[in-house]
């Protein structure tokens, strides 16, 4: 495939981003065979060729099941394999992806405690924004897992997570996927993350995070009205710049939900699986923004 807008529609790469990747991806996929454990003692390359023939093909599928996150047994229709097929084909493809992004040094960090490492490597960072990001989920069966998993925010089921970006829309940290019934700040809270970030870079945050001043006194968040108290035409107009400041981190969500797989209604079963898709989303959408500097 060779026309920009369809690559752009089908893997949400552009094909410079798309061949950068696959160098980096063929030898993730070729790490990922030598290492898996088979019970046939044969030559590597061996045995049956799949459907996917080709490296290209390889990542493409990956990323087009990403980008429109079928069923797998209508991805599996789409590319000549059975649904059964089409699921393994997505968990041994999405890890070879997730390692090349590694690779690549476009994942965003997962514990607080690297933070230091992030300024390390972008000295030039003197703002960050944070947000929560959530996504639904189906509900679930089990009546306690349904009220750990209900969303007062949404009415709905979901998962959240904490990103951290910076004034680029690059996302710097991303915390582990919890379920959305826990509030923004408390999910920052259990990991640190306010803490772990220099005084002299400022944070911007929404209303979500009332309290942050104790932990980060160089933080910029809106005033919030209260019963009796409405907000002054001062404050109205402040609440205005710093949310037009720290739209960039709204932005860096909808990168990040470019691909379906990590906004959608999620669907699979496999645990952490929801995780792995937002992280992996994330990268991809780091290594775009290396490509339109």
């Amino acid at each position: 495939m060779t026309h920009p807008r369809s690559m752009q529609a089908m893997t949400g790469l552009s094909k410079i981003e798309f061949d950068d990747l696959l160098v980096t991806f063929e030898y993730s996929v070729m790490e990922n065979k030598r290492n898996s454990s088979t019970a046939l003692d044969r030559k590597f390359g061996g045995g049956r060729k799949g459907r996917l023939s080709t490296i290209t093909e390889k990542l493409f599928y990956i990323l087009f099941y990403l980008k429109a996150y079928p069923t797998f047994d209508v991805v599996g229709a789409w590319f000549d394999f059975d649904g059964t097929n089409a699921c393994k084909n997505t968990h041994i493809l999405l890890a070879a992806l997730e390692k090349s992004l590694g690779r690549k040094i476009v994942l965003p960090e997962r514990k607080a405690s690297s933070i230091e490492e992030i300024f390390e490597r972008f000295p030039e960072i003197k703002d960050v924004f944070a947000d929560g990001m959530e996504r639904p989920v189906q509900r679930p069966r089990n009546q306690k897992r349904q009220k750990k998993l209900y969303s007062g925010k949404k009415k709905n089921h979901a998962t959240k997570s904490v990103i951290l970006t910076d004034e680029h829309k690059r996302i710097l940290l991303l915390t582990k996927t919890k379920s959305a019934r826990r509030h923004d700040k408390r999910i920052a809270d259990k990991n640190n993350l306010f803490e772990q970030i220099p005084e002299s870079v400022a944070v911007w945050v929404d209303t979500g995070f009332q309290g942050i001043l104790k932990q980060h006194s160089n933080t910029l968040i809106p005033t919030k009205a209260r019963k009796g108290q409405p907000l002054t035409l001062e404050q109205k107009q402040e609440n205005r710049l710093i949310s037009g400041i720290r739209v960039v981190v709204e932005h860096a969500i909808a990168g990040i939900k470019r691909y379906r797989a990590a906004t959608e209604k999620y669907r699979n079963h496999t645990a952490y699986m929801e995780d792995k898709f937002t992280l992996v989303a994330s990268g991809l959408w780091n290594l775009h923004l290396q490509h339109t500097v």
